[in-house]
């Protein structure tokens, strides 16, 4: 009969196992030493909260098929099972469980940011609007675009967009 762990005791291993996280500050220094961002949100907290420039969308669902090198739908921007992968969800809990289980698949590099895009944005790193020019038109299996824009829109003195 399977042994029951809570959620918090899972969580703790998966983080053991892709030790060291990272801080955002930390993430947006390894993205500029060539670290892939992996942005694991869903489409909609996206369009919501806003998206980190030059991360890549890759949704938590199709995660595996899109690093695992022997899937036949590996995203064209992973390009070794061996490169240094940051995922983030919104809080940080659901990126360290994906991470651990890309360590499972060979990633050894894969880990993730404390705090997830809500400590990025907190740290005060570049956020910008979901761009939906960039969107998929439907033809594109999800995951497999591209980084997103590096363009960080300008805000005037109230915090508005121009």
């Amino acid at each position: 009969r399977p042994v029951r762990h809570s959620v918090s005791e899972l969580l703790a291993r998966a983080q053991e196992r892709i030790a060291p996280r990272l801080d955002p500050k930390e993430a947006h220094h390894a993205m500029a030493d060539g670290a892939v961002l992996v942005d694991l949100r869903s489409h909609d907290e996206r369009r919501l909260q806003g998206v980190v420039p030059g991360s890549l969308h890759i949704p938590r669902s199709v995660l595996e098929w899109r690093v695992d090198p022997d899937s036949g739908y590996t995203n064209p921007y992973i390009t070794t099972i061996d490169c240094r992968l940051v995922l983030f969800c919104a809080q940080g809990f659901s990126s360290s469980f994906a991470a651990a289980t890309l360590r499972e698949l060979g990633c050894s590099r894969a880990t993730d940011i404390v705090g997830g895009f809500d400590g990025w944005k907190a740290a005060g790193l570049p956020v910008r609007s979901l761009d939906e020019k960039h969107r998929p038109d439907g033809s594109e299996l999800p995951g497999m675009g591209g980084p997103e824009p590096f363009e960080v829109e300008s805000r005037d003195s109230q915090g508005r967009s121009q």
